[in-house]
């Protein structure tokens, strides 16, 4: 073997024994006590840390119909999404939404706290790099990875399997629109569908009216699968006969609300259960 060869083989050798020690260092210096003020890193921190680590999790965190991992939760101490307990448990690491915990995140700084902030998914690769920086940061990489790898396995089994150039839409209670460019309308291309928020002149997301739904139709609606039944003014439209009659049932595909409110551990199972819908009415 050329003497340059073996020079870069040694480098690569080099660079994989220093990321596997690097990765062993995380892994030695995971803080000991964390807790969890987001329904979403409440799920991130069951997948990816010890149980002896948590501390606690938002109460959100065993509501069956909101949390994927509701069962996993149950044994754990819950907190209410505040300050003061934590003041008094003092965590060694706090995990916070960014949407609507600002001022929380911030008095625990002010406090002496390690508060990580971690936002909802702007994409799929986003989401990789939050789990990757989270699964570290908890002394974890591998576990990371493996979350990954679920990920990626589900997107591989549902890679183009909508047969032609079919819209949807994804239709939320109060007729909320998702943006398309989000990680569930990156699973949806990714699939094979078109995306109808387009055809109505709401990429960016927003409202969508009844009267423009049912003019401009799309192929299929992807609806939460409790919507079948009308509990209130937000899930009535659901049920309304001009929709009813623009997209039928056997167009909409169901799929469990708590399965898409959060990018993680659900995210892989949020896959698989649209791909079944699409296997079971896409024709």
């Amino acid at each position: 073997m050329p003497r340059a060869c073996r020079r870069f083989t040694g480098l690569l050798l080099l660079a994989g024994l220093l990321l596997s020690m690097a990765e062993a260092v995380c892994a030695q210096s995971g803080p000991r006590r964390v807790a969890s003020l987001n329904l979403c890193t409440d799920q991130l921190l069951l997948a990816l840390a010890d149980r002896s680590q948590i501390a606690s999790l938002s109460r959100l965190a065993r509501d069956p119909s909101m949390s994927f991992m509701a069962e996993e939760a149950a044994g754990f101490r819950v907190n209410d999404g505040g300050v003061e307990p934590l003041l008094f448990d003092r965590p060694d690491l706090v995990l916070a939404g960014t949407y609507g915990q600002q001022e929380q995140a911030a008095l625990l700084k002010r406090q002496g706290f390690e508060v990580l902030s971690l936002g909802s998914w702007s994409s799929l690769e986003d989401g990789r790099e939050q789990i990757r920086s989270l699964a570290r940061r908890l002394g974890h990489p591998e576990r990371g990875k493996e979350l990954i790898a679920r990920i990626d396995g589900a997107l591989e089994r549902a890679r183009g399997i909508v047969p032609g150039k079919r819209s949807i839409l994804v239709y939320e209670r109060g007729g909320w629109v998702a943006g398309a460019r989000s990680p569930l309308g990156e699973i949806l291309a990714h699939m094979g569908f078109s995306l109808h928020q387009e055809a109505l002149g709401l990429s960016a997301g927003g409202a969508a009216r009844l009267e423009t739904i049912v003019v401009t139709p799309p192929d299929f609606l992807l609806v939460d699968a409790d919507s079948g039944r009308a509990r209130d003014n937000g899930t009535a439209l659901f049920a309304h006969p001009a929709l009813a009659d623009a997209v039928p049932p056997e167009r909409r595909l169901a799929v469990p609300g708590r399965l898409t409110i959060c990018g993680g551990p659900a995210t892989p199972a949020a896959i698989d259960a649209v791909r079944a819908e699409v296997q079971a009415k896409v024709r």
